[in-house]
């Protein structure tokens, strides 16, 4: 009796178990990087080809003002896997490992990355039983402790630098950058023979093939459009009608949504589309003087707390939960994927007092009518920014500090400290107050950048294009 007693407990503990693994979605997080805020169809691009991208927001939801927390993209990374704004354990600044850049105080050169006290995203999905893969871009940490493969991730092919060529390194490039290998988990090298954006969106969909009777997490980090600028023939021949760097980015964002598009029609040929979710979005703003990329209609690029620096493209397909060709217009982060995902597994983020962001669905679902964010923040040294509802002060160095309403001028054109001091004064000390919560840079790059920072912000300040 026991015996079977014990039997009949396994089938129902089975049973429960393979009900929560029914009900939890896969999740497919595709991430690109350094893209242009307009340079996609669904943000009104009239040069760029973005056919799938396209397709994936008239299926799902496009977010009007989504935000990552940093300008540049290891600190971004940082906040999104941990839910956290990544100054509260010390990521404030880009962990570029390169001579002449690293800093000359804290950690410098490998020694800088995620550390290892913080969950990721990944963590806490594989306690609910999910496989989880990456297949492209790190940038959390060039040493081998803080390798995707020991931050909750079961497979890894990619690389764990910040950039890298989109064609196989010669033995040269890999021995004087040994961290834009590409490596299948840990340090299984192996250069790809095809175009690097095809590459990963192939080893997304093999994953996906071999782990589809159980819920997984993939984190397609593409390198796509980040520098170097390298487009395959065929697809600059699509672009007739561009020239030089702008050409270039065309074919390399053509390359992505058609990859994209190929992982997406193979979730729905496997029969996995109808229970995952997919988000789609950006690392940071388009670094317009680099690989000529398009903010519009926002102001600033890449490495600034303006608009442009910081508000991304975001698209959530999430079947059931979203409704086809709807547009959220309220403040998200990037900050907001962590609890996202884990309560859509079936675990409970507000268990998680450390946390930065907000379960999304709720507000997706208008189940909550509020916004997720009264408040966000930016910081990268005395640079600063504060959003409090439609109100944006931004804190520089070099001048005094400008405040904008964003719901009357998204571009910030019009600069309103000077009539509104009172609210200048608030949302100052609203700023500190939350600076007073945050560890000390771990690391910081040398100031001379910093210069470079600000010529940049003043060249590209309200400075913008339209395609």
């Amino acid at each position: 009796m026991r015996t079977l007693f014990l039997c009949h407990i396994a089938l129902i503990l089975l049973a429960v178990s393979q009900c929560t693994h029914a009900a939890s979605p896969n999740i497919l997080l595709i991430f690109s990087d350094d893209a242009g805020y307009a340079d996609f169809g669904f943000h009104g691009s009239r040069e760029m080809k973005t056919p799938n991208l396209d397709q994936l927001a008239k299926q799902g939801m496009r977010f009007d003002q989504a935000y990552v927390s940093a300008a540049v993209c290891g600190p971004s990374r940082a906040g999104l896997l941990t839910g956290r704004y990544q100054q509260r354990f010390g990521f404030e600044e880009n962990n570029i490992n390169a001579e002449g850049y690293m800093s000359q105080h804290g950690l410098t050169g490998s020694d800088m990355g995620l550390p290892l006290n913080q969950k990721t995203i990944a963590n806490y999905l594989q306690e609910r039983g999910y496989k989880t893969a990456i297949f492209g871009k790190w940038h959390q940490g060039d040493a081998d402790r803080f390798h995707p493969n020991k931050r909750g991730f079961d497979y890894f092919y990619g690389f764990r630098g910040g950039a890298r060529s989109y064609y196989e390194l010669t033995a040269e490039e890999a021995d004087a950058l040994p961290q834009n290998r590409l490596e299948e988990n840990f340090k299984n090298f192996s250069e790809p023979k095809a175009y690097l954006t095809d590459v990963l969106a192939d080893g997304a969909i093999e994953y996906m093939e071999q782990n589809g009777n159980q819920p997984f997490f993939i984190y397609l980090s593409f390198n796509a459009v980040h520098a170097p600028m390298q487009a395959e023939p065929d697809d600059l021949a699509q672009f007739p009608n561009l020239t030089g760097k702008r050409k270039t980015l065309a074919a390399m964002n053509l390359s992505m949504d058609r990859a994209i598009g190929r992982v997406l029609t193979r979730l729905d040929e496997l029969g996995l589309g109808d229970n995952t979710l997919v988000i789609f979005t950006n690392d940071n703003g388009g670094p317009s003087d680099q690989n000529a990329s398009d903010n519009y209609p926002l102001s600033g690029t890449k490495a600034s707390h303006l608009e442009g620096g910081i508000r991304v493209p975001f698209l959530m397909r999430w079947p059931g939960v979203t409704k086809a060709a709807t547009v959220y217009e309220y403040p998200v982060s990037t900050l907001d994927l962590l609890p996202t995902f884990l309560n859509a597994a079936g675990g409970n983020a507000n268990e998680l007092t450390d946390l930065d962001g907000d379960d999304l669905k709720p507000f997706v679902t208008g189940a909550k009518q509020s916004r997720p964010h009264q408040k966000l923040y930016w910081k990268k040294e005395n640079r600063a920014a504060i959003r409090d509802g439609d109100w944006k002060l931004l804190r520089f160095p070099d001048r005094p500090a400008e405040l904008y309403n964003l719901e009357k001028d998204q571009a910030e054109k019009h600069d309103l400290a000077a009539s509104h001091p009172q609210k200048v004064r608030a949302l100052y000390k609203a700023l500190f107050q939350w600076e007073t919560t945050l560890a000390r840079p771990a690391w910081q790059l040398q100031r001379k950048y910093e210069a470079s920072a600000m010529e940049r912000i003043n060249k590209y300040q309200n400075n913008q294009s339209h395609n």
